[in-house]
Order: C-alpha cells, then sequence, then structure tokens
C-alpha cells in the first residue's frame, strides 16, 4: 500500500512528537513545518526513521510557500495553539486566520482530511480571548472545508508538558500555593499517547465527525491535581483559596514576563470547567476511550522534582 503523505503543522510541540512516532511506525510520510529549523529540527528527525520525515523551514502565514506543500499531501493535520500572546503571535492569527488558511488550501487541493486541534469548554467561556478565538477558528474551518474534525482535547499532559512538568517545578519551590477558585474548577486530563490514538485512528479508518471532546478516564479538581503532584514528588506544601482580586493581581504582573506563569486571560478561563460538554461526541463515543491514568503517568517522570532527583526512592 502507498503510504500517505501527511502535512503536520505544530510536530515539534509534545502532541506532535507522539504523533510523529505513531505515524511514522504506521507508514505514514510526514512533512513537518517549522519556523526554526535550527532549534526544532534535531527534536523532529529523531521521532522517525530516516525517510518517512521531512523538515520545511517557513513562517506559517507566508501562504505562497505552504501552497506547494499542499500538492503532494493527502491529510493536514494543525496542532498549532498558543496559551498566551505575543508580538505577532495572537489568538486571532494563530486560532482563527491560521487555520482558515488551512481549510481553504485543504479545499483547494482536495485533500482526504483536515484534523484541527481545537480546546474543550471553550463554548463556555465567553469571556476568555483564548476561548473566542478557537471557536471562531472552527467556525472558519467548517466553513472553509467540511471534511473537517476538530479535537477538542482537555488537559494534555505527557513528561514533555508545560503544566505538570511547570506545576512540579513550582510545587518543589513554594511554601504556599495559591488556589484561584477555590481550586475547584474539574478537568479530565488526557495523555498525549491517548490523544494521538484518537487522531491516527481518525485518519487511518477514515472517522468523519465535525467536533469530537477528547478527554481522559477520569475527572479531577485542578485541588486534587496538585494534591496528586504533591504526593508524586513527596512534598508538603499549603494549598490555599486566594481572593480573586488577589489573583487579577497577580495575573497582570505575570504577564509582563517573557513566558508568563499566569495572564489574566487564563484566570477567567480557570473559572470555567474542562469537561465534557454533552453537546457533542467524545473518544469513547467513537471507540477510543482514553486509558492512561493521570497518577499513574505521571509517576513515570516524576522523580526529578523529588528529593534526590533520579536517585530518590520510590515510596508511592
Amino acid at each position: 500500500m502507498k503510504a500517505k503523505n501527511c502535512l503536520i503543522f505544530g510536530g515539534s510541540g509534545q502532541i506532535g512528537r507522539h504523533l510523529l512516532r505513531k505515524l511514522t511506525k504506521n507508514n505514514y510520510k510526514v512533512t513537518v513545518v517549522t519556523r526554526n529549523i535550527h532549534q526544532k529540527g534535531h527534536i523532529i528527525k529523531t521521532q522517525g526513521n530516516a525517510g518517512y520525515i521531512d523538515i520545511v523551514e517557513l513562517n506559517i502565514f507566508e501562504e505562497a510557500k505552504i501552497r506547494k506543500l499542499f500538492e503532494k499531501a493527502d491529510i493536514c493535520i494543525n496542532l498549532i495553539g498558543i496559551l498566551y500572546e505575543k508580538r505577532g503571535s495572537t489568538f486571532k492569527n494563530i486560532h482563527t486566520l491560521f487555520p482558515s488558511i488551512l481549510a481553504k488550501l485543504c479545499k483547494q487541493y482536495n485533500l482526504n482530511h483536515f484534523i484541527h486541534l481545537s480546546a474543550l469548554g471553550i463554548n463556555e467561556a465567553t469571556d476568555s480571548n483564548y476561548a473566542k478565538s478557537k471557536l471562531e477558528g472552527e467556525k472558519e474551518v467548517l466553513k472553509n472545508f467540511p471534511l473537517t474534525t476538530i479535537l477538542r482535547p482537555s488537559l494534555v499532559y505527557s513528561s514533555s508538558d508545560t503544566f505538570s512538568t511547570s506545576m512540579m517545578t513550582l510545587l518543589s519551590r513554594l511554601p504556599v500555593f495559591p488556589l484561584y477558585y477555590s481550586g475547584k474548577t474539574s478537568f479530565m486530563p488526557i495523555h498525549a499517547t491517548d490523544l494521538v490514538d484518537v487522531i491516527y485512528n481518525i485518519i487511518s479508518k477514515n472517522i468523519y465527525s465535525q467536533i469530537i471532546e477528547c478527554v481522559g478516564p477520569e475527572t479531577l479538581t485542578f485541588k486534587e491535581i496538585l494534591e496528586k503532584l504533591l504526593l508524586l514528588i513527596n512534598r508538603k506544601r499549603f494549598l490555599i483559596p486566594v481572593p480573586l482580586m488577589f489573583g487579577k493581581i497577580s495575573a497582570k504582573i505575570f504577564q509582563l514576563f517573557p513566558k508568563p506563569l499566569l495572564t489574566e486571560d487564563q484566570l477567567r478561563l480557570l473559572k470555567y470547567d474542562n469537561v465534557v460538554s454533552g453537546k457533542y461526541k467524545t473518544n469513547l463515543d467513537i471507540g477510543y476511550p482514553a486509558k492512561c491514568l493521570f497518577h499513574e503517568e505521571v509517576n513515570k517522570y516524576c522523580y526529578m522534582w523529588r528529593e534526590g532527583g533520579q536517585f530518590s526512592k520510590k515510596n508511592i
């Protein structure tokens, strides 16, 4: 069977790396677009056997150059997203305009499928610029290319994420950790490998469903997630609910940093539960339930945040 060609945007992130390994292992040829081949090239090249991965360096808004990549593509996968804005990378540019461009090109070049990664809970978060840009992007994509499958994952985690690793770093250093909204916001964390299995089966078995909510097997509040992380790294910390005004002031300060720990928009987003809505199909409905449990997976890489690091003894 002739190998299908996948064109991937955002292939160097945590989801992208897992996806590259899965696709190349199953005889898919992959073209990965990156803005900086010198920084990301070595990461991307090591995710599959020689001959299965091509790397192209270009700015994602250079439409003339992107257009050429669609000539040989069968499937397009967009994993690009940002959690905060900086310089030219605005929510509107990344989450709305860019996916719209890709969808139009998918239609023009008659691709078999377009997989677009969005986010869970965006319908309810009407006061979040992040959520509004994601929702608008979904509308543009479906309008321009009906053969699109939009994935809305809850919190995605793995050893190369920016959530669990950052939280463990903060918990290992701070004696007190603030809980915004009393830590009651609910999530259904899904491991990157489970999400990648969903993506792979959608494209390999030609599953066409406009929106699929992708969630893990358990529902955890933000406070419960922190408690699990503290247990895993064998630390004791005070988790203190703080007034919303304190959170707003903190966010105003943090968002001035190059890589902010918290922004005002993220704080607004945090008040909405990140769980299945009941309005759309889930990964369970299409036959691919997530299997990885949060504490079991994080336990595989949390040792670096324990006393003694890699030499620490397991006590979980």
